[in-house]
């Protein structure tokens, strides 16, 4: 039997990257996934991918910094699949580069309104859902390395990224007993859409040396450690953030 057999999944961000990574794999072990992005082509794309290796999943657009989109994906994901058990709140953007004392006060009011407030709003109304199956549920949060430590330049960003690994640990707490486990990953540099179609190829090679195994991370890579942590192979882990990072945050 696969491990997520009978499963119902959400995937935010999913029209690419590490997102398409933990909707494929997610639905390659069994899960009914539904795909959301912003990106109407992207989100379709992977459904068809999953479809073309056998999966169930189906794609509904939405705008992870706003709320009403968040309820409308959680409600129609119930009506089409009958609830909700598993959630993975990916959906973000790199956001602006400058010092603190620079940084662009409408750079940060979308970075923290995408990367914060999207995942508050994706628990808001995923936690609900899943206390109404009665069968608890999982939620993993995407975080970064940036979650842990600071980067110049990136004020926005490292604060999002944090915030939600507080966040996390919060609601992780709020409903251990109700056996919704809640949990996020911090991720090294990936080699994904996000970086590659916005630097170049020196710029590529020098983050990849910042990570101790000499390379950048895949997805897929990032989907395994997503995949644990949404399957009763994790059942006595909640509140955690785990980095996949080729030894980053270990320097």
């Amino acid at each position: 039997m696969k491990i997520l057999e009978n499963k119902v999944a959400i995937v935010t961000g999913a029209g690419s990257g590490i997102g398409k990574a933990i909707a494929t794999l997610y639905a390659s072990e069994g899960a009914k996934v539904v795909v959301s992005d912003i990106d109407e082509k992207g989100g379709n794309e992977t459904v068809s991918v999953i479809k073309s290796k056998g999966g169930e999943a189906f794609f509904i657009k939405a705008d992870t910094s706003k709320p009403s989109d968040h309820q409308s994906l959680v409600e129609q994901t119930i009506k089409k699949y009958g609830g909700l058990h598993i959630a993975c709140n990916n959906a973000g953007i790199g956001g602006d580069l400058a010092p603190v004392g620079e940084y662009p006060i409408d750079g940060w009011d979308k970075i923290i309104s995408i990367n914060l407030s999207g995942v508050f709003y994706g628990l808001h109304y995923q936690l609900p859902a899943m206390l109404a199956t009665g069968e608890g549920g999982s939620i993993v949060n995407m975080a970064s390395i940036l979650g842990m430590v600071g980067s110049k330049n990136s004020g926005g960003y490292v604060a999002a990224k944090h915030g939600v690994v507080g966040l996390t640990k919060t609601a992780a707490l709020e409903y251990a007993e109700k056996q919704i486990r809640v949990n996020s990953v911090g991720p090294g540099y990936i080699d994904t859409p996000l970086l590659s179609d916005t630097l170049d190829e020196d710029t590529i090679q020098s983050l990849a040396g910042l990570h101790p195994v000499g390379r950048l991370g895949t997805a897929e890579e990032v989907a395994e450690l997503v995949l644990w942590l949404s399957s009763s192979k994790s059942s006595f882990v909640t509140g955690s953030y785990y980095t996949v990072d080729g030894g980053y945050t270990a320097q």
